[in-house]
């Protein structure tokens, strides 16, 4: 029916589905922009990324295109070799040489040197020390044929100490000789023995007739000899094992007091300055 006022009614149906239609555009043209603009960011990484990539390889090459031949590399370098003297060191001294020749053995020499201290221990054994003596009339220090023997290979002197332990005394008696040689020849030759040193608490022992146990050694210019039994003058046996054992413990350390004065004065050789 037409309006006398001249104006029409709108058609709402056709201005919703109109209005419905420029929605739906828009939304597509906001997605397809959205495409777009994410796959302008991805042409623009993608070139970036060739771009840097290409910097680097130019980058390389260039680096690459810097490094000397290899004919000119360093093939190594020379180190100066330690150098070594074509002598030889001499050898340490001999401690033994220093006691066989009184020319070497120089170090004070008495009883005191020889045996220090009032008592030896060995293991679980303690002598006591009693008397010392020392004299340069060797024969006067020996008892039967051992006399002789030591004033005819010239001996200088006679050092005696006696120890005990337990009604067991045993004197030990370092002759010394100017030689090694002479030292030997008298250790062979050796007949009787030492005479035993009483006093200082030990009386008088290992006298005929009284049986005693007698030893012979050397070493270097040295002889120590030793007697040993029972202060009572019983007669000692091999059975007698204590006796056994001090003749044993005062001979070895005998031994050992000698062979230290060997090592002391080469170690004091080894260290003095040598004269140029």
């Amino acid at each position: 029916m037409e309006d006398p006022y001249g104006t029409q009614t709108p058609d709402w149906g056709a201005l919703a589905d109109a209005s419905a239609a420029r929605a739906r555009r828009k939304r597509w043209l906001l997605i397809g922009g959205g495409v777009l603009a994410t796959g302008a960011i991805a042409a623009v990484v993608a070139t970036t990324v060739v771009s840097v990539n290409k910097g680097d390889a130019n980058a390389s090459q260039g680096q690459a295109n810097q490094l000397p031949p290899v004919s000119e590399l360093p093939t190594g370098t020379t180190e100066p070799e330690p150098a070594f003297s074509s002598v030889a060191p001499p050898p340490p001294p001999n401690p033994k040489d220093f006691v066989s020749s009184a020319d070497k053995d120089k170090a004070p020499l008495s009883a005191e040197t020889l045996f220090p201290g009032d008592k030896l221990t060995v293991a679980d054994r303690a002598y006591r020390k009693g008397a010392t003596t020392a004299t340069t009339n060797c024969a006067a220090a020996a008892q039967g044929a051992l006399g002789s023997i030591l004033a005819s290979n010239s001996c200088d002197q006679v050092i005696r100490a006696t120890f005990s332990k337990d009604g067991v005394a045993v004197t030990v008696g370092v002759a010394v000789f100017e030689k090694e040689t002479q030292a030997l020849k008298a250790k062979e030759q050796a007949e009787g023995g030492i005479a035993s040193l009483s006093g200082a608490g030990v009386p008088t022992f290992c006298r005929a007739p009284s049986v005693c146990r007698k030893t012979a050694n050397s070493y270097g210019r040295y002889v120590y000899f030793t007697v040993g039994g029972f202060i009572s003058g019983q007669n000692a046996t091999k059975a007698d094992k204590n006796v056994f054992d001090a003749g044993d413990d005062v001979a070895e350390f005998t031994f050992q007091q000698i062979l230290a004065r060997g090592q002391a004065q080469a170690s004091a050789a080894a260290t003095r300055p040598v004269d140029r």
